[in-house]
C-alpha cells in the first residue's frame, strides 16, 4: 500500500502514524532509535507491506501491469490502490479527506526533528501539492507517478501508468474492493 493507506490504517495514535509513515526510510537496527510507539508504527508498516506483497488479489493487479512496467508494477499498484481509497474516502472516514490530509501534515511538523531527512524533503513537496488529497483524481495519480518516474534512474514508464489505470479501471477497483477489507482485518489483529 502507498502513503494514504498506511496513514489510514494507523488509527488515531500519532506516534504509530509517524512510524507507519516513515517505515520505508528506517532500515534494520535504526528502528531502536525511536520511541516504542513509533517503533510499533514502523513494525505495522512492515506488516502491511508483507501482507500486501504476498496477497493473491494484489498479485492479479501486478500481473496486469508486469509486462509493460516490469518490477515497477508493485509500486504502481500501491498508488492505484491509494486512488481507490481516496476516491471512496467518505466510506472509510467521517473526517473529510482534505481535513484529514491537512491534519496529517500538521502532525508531521511536530516530529520533524526525529524523522529521517529523506522524509522531511519528501514531505515539503507532498504537503505543498497535497499529494494525498489529490490521489482521488486520476490527474493526481498521473502527477505522482510521473514524478516518481523522473526520480528513478532506470527506464520505468511510470509516467504512462495512468493510461493502464483508465484501461482497466473496473478490474483494479474490484481488486481493491476485495483486498482492502482483508488488509483492514489483518491490521486489526496486529498488536498496536
Amino acid at each position: 500500500m502507498n502513503f494514504l493507506a498506511h496513514l489510514y490504517l494507523s488509527g488515531d495514535d500519532e506516534e504509530i502514524l509517524v512510524g507507519n509513515f516513515i517505515g520505508d526510510f528506517v532500515k534494520g537496527a535504526q528502528l531502536e532509535q525511536y520511541a516504542s510507539r513509533i517503533q510499533k508504527g514502523i513494525r505495522l508498516h512492515r506488516s502491511i507491506d508483507h501482507f500486501t506483497d504476498t496477497h493473491d488479489t494484489v498479485l492479479q493487479s501486478k500481473i496486469r501491469l508486469r509486462e509493460k512496467f516490469r518490477h515497477y508494477a508493485p509500486v504502481i499498484v500501491d498508488v492505484f490502490y491509494d486512488h481507490f481509497l481516496a476516491k471512496d474516502w467518505a466510506s472509510f472516514s467521517k473526517i473529510p479527506l482534505k481535513q484529514y490530509t491537512e491534519n496529517f501534515y500538521q502532525v508531521m511538523k511536530k516530529y520533524v526533528d526525529i524523522i529521517p531527512k529523506g522524509v522531511t524533503n519528501m514531505l515539503s513537496y507532498m504537503s505543498r501539492d497535497n499529494w494525498l488529497y489529490n490521489y482521488q483524481f486520476i490527474e493526481g495519480i498521473d502527477r505522482s507517478l510521473t514524478g516518481m518516474s523522473k526520480r528513478t534512474k532506470y527506464e520505468n514508464k511510470m509516467d504512462e501508468a495512468s493510461i493502464a489505470l483508465k484501461e482497466h479501471y473496473q478490474d483494479f477497483q474490484s481488486e481493491f474492493d476485495q483486498f482492502f477489507p482483508e488488509l483492514q482485518l489483518h491490521v486489526s489483529n496486529f498488536e498496536k
